[in-house]
């Protein structure tokens, strides 16, 4: 697409505050795929994680008038979408258990090694990821992927960030483990 011909969010947002079609259409093609990479990270049955995207972009232009004070379109989709994606999780009775100010306990047996296995081989550590139970999956993708900080998933899940910190480092070790199990880096 030549830059003279890019449509900025911005212009979308007005298309759409006029009532065009084009707008809403421009903004979903442009952001639907991203999003729904988002939801699908957190939601392992495509039907359901399409469900939540079509929710999402559906939420997004009921109202036309909200498009009028986002700052980042993109960053204000991304959030709802990831907010119903949690919302559904909980629906399926999915807790997240709160341990409290239960602190980490030290990693005396730290192996250096690991961080670099984690760097290696994304598609194994993507496969280990889609493995665990929704609980640490959930908290290993908000952080890794959505690039969520500890404390932002803890207010999101509504636990205390020991407990996100505790949960991730589980999450973290049961994907080492699992790709040690499977011989990959012997």
């Amino acid at each position: 697409m030549l830059q003279k011909d890019y449509i900025s969010d911005t212009e979308f947002i007005s298309m759409c505050l006029e009532g065009k079609d084009s707008g809403y259409t421009g903004l979903y093609n442009r952001y639907a795929k991203g999003i729904f990479n988002s939801i699908s990270r957190l939601i392992s049955h495509s039907a359901e994680a399409e469900d939540i995207l079509q929710e999402t972009f559906f939420t997004a232009f009921s109202d036309p008038k909200r498009l009028t004070n986002i700052n980042s379109f993109e960053a204000w989709v991304r959030r709802m979408a990831i907010n119903k994606s949690i919302s559904h999780l909980r629906r399926r009775k999915l807790l997240f258990s709160d341990l409290g100010e239960q602190e980490l306990r030290a990693e005396a047996d730290y192996d250096l090694r690991a961080d670099e296995i984690f760097e290696n081989r994304v598609e194994d550590v993507r496969r280990c990821i889609n493995e665990l139970s929704d609980g640490y999956k959930t908290i290993i993708n908000l952080y890794l992927f959505e690039k969520m900080t500890q404390e932002e998933i803890a207010v999101l899940l509504e636990i205390a960030p020991a407990t996100v910190r505790t949960q991730y480092h589980r999450a973290k070790k049961k994907i080492l483990v699992s790709l040690k199990d499977k011989a990959y880096y012997e």
